[in-house]
């Protein structure tokens, strides 16, 4: 009999092996790329590579959430990628076809994993309890620190969009922006280290899908993104307390109708390559109504091999970082064994991310 708990570490270890994983292919919109790039596909850790085939970093805008915008700079204003976060890595923004990870090594995590972790830290600072206000101090400091504590090029519109609204003197807590991409899957990234940590605390279900959601807004204020995540902390719910006879398919089935009206046994019954699913019927951008689907095929179709699933998300591209993330969640807690373990022992941080996965779900 497996505990609770020990699903719950093992998930969260898988987190870190999803997103370090797909890495060095983020935002490849093209999968012929991905195998020119890497023979045979990318299987393991590997580095960032320098060129980005389908990079489109010098497009986004430096001082806010979203692309670049004609509106002049005033000479008072502050940049926000440079001066204010990723200090030293404003020159890589306006090279083209640079990596979003560039000079990122095989092992290591993206911006929101390192954000997983402000929140495994900051409960772990709040006497094992989740506080939105305790996680924001953690979630500055983690972005503003000099010298860097984490090792990313790139910030998403989200990160951007708190940072210009906390320059203009707005609460930390009220700092949530909304721009073209605010529904995207990278905001779920963050959220099973809250419900790991709160249900096994005993928290009620609903409690916690509550301040789920209260996290979620900080960075990711959209009403819609916020039903799935309700529905991805049900599922988490599900899996982690399930007796050894559940039907796991069965659960995924029942959040998949229910969360995205996908008929998912129909889905899987009619496909045979997973490029019909992620990448003609759902995008493989960050967008949550393509990405939230995707993940839930992807742990049916490699239901009882989570690497192999990490695997085939990886190498379809588009945002596969932080559908890595969530998919790496899923399927360890739908599996019985720990099959990413090899690759976990292999990320940069691992040591210290051990310590933060047992301080924050120790009961």
């Amino acid at each position: 009999m497996i505990e609770p708990q020990d699903r719950a570490r093992a998930a969260l270890r898988a987190l870190f092996v999803g997103d370090a994983l797909a890495m060095p292919v983020h935002w490849y919109y093209r999968p012929a790329d991905i195998a020119q790039q890497f023979p045979g596909g990318v299987r393991d850790f590997h580095d960032a590579p320098a060129f980005h085939p389908s990079s489109i970093m010098s497009l986004h805008s430096t001082q806010h959430g979203g692309r670049q915008g004609r509106a002049a700079k005033s000479d008072s204003a502050r940049d926000i990628v440079g001066d204010v976060i990723l200090k030293g890595k404003r020159q890589f923004w306006d090279i083209p076809n640079q990596h979003y990870h560039q000079g990122m090594r095989a092992g290591e995590n993206t911006l929101n994993a390192h954000c997983a972790r402000a929140v495994m830290r900051s409960i772990m600072a709040n006497a094992g309890q989740y506080d939105p206000r305790v996680y924001v101090e953690h979630y500055i400091q983690l972005l503003t620190a000099e010298p860097a504590q984490h090792p990313d090029t790139y910030a998403e519109s989200c990160h951007r969009g708190f940072f210009a609204n906390l320059e203009q003197g707005k609460a930390p807590l009220h700092c949530g922006a909304v721009t073209h991409d605010t529904p995207s899957i990278g905001a779920l990234v963050t959220i099973a280290p809250i419900v790991f940590a709160e249900r096994l605390r005993g928290r009620s279900l609903e409690t916690v899908q509550d301040l789920c959601q209260r996290h979620l807004f900080l960075t990711h204020p959209d009403a819609g993104l916020a039903r799935v995540c309700r529905a991805y902390v049900n599922l988490l719910d599900s899996l982690l307390f399930r007796d050894e006879s559940d039907d796991v398919m069965s659960l995924l089935t029942q959040t998949a109708r229910h969360s995205a009206g996908l008929d998912l046994p129909g889905l899987l019954a009619r496909t045979h390559d997973d490029s019909e699913v992620l990448g003609r019927k759902y995008s493989i951008a960050c967008y949550i109504d393509g990405a939230w689907p995707g993940i839930l095929y992807l742990a049916a179709r490699y239901l009882n091999d989570s690497k192999q699933a990490l695997i085939a998300n990886t190498n379809l591209g588009g945002d596969n970082v932080h559908r890595g993330a969530v998919l790496g969640v899923i399927t360890a807690l739908c599996g019985d064994s720990p099959p990413v373990d090899a690759l976990y022992e292999q990320l940069v941080d691992r040591q210290q991310i051990s310590g933060e996965i047992e301080g924050s779900t120790a009961t």
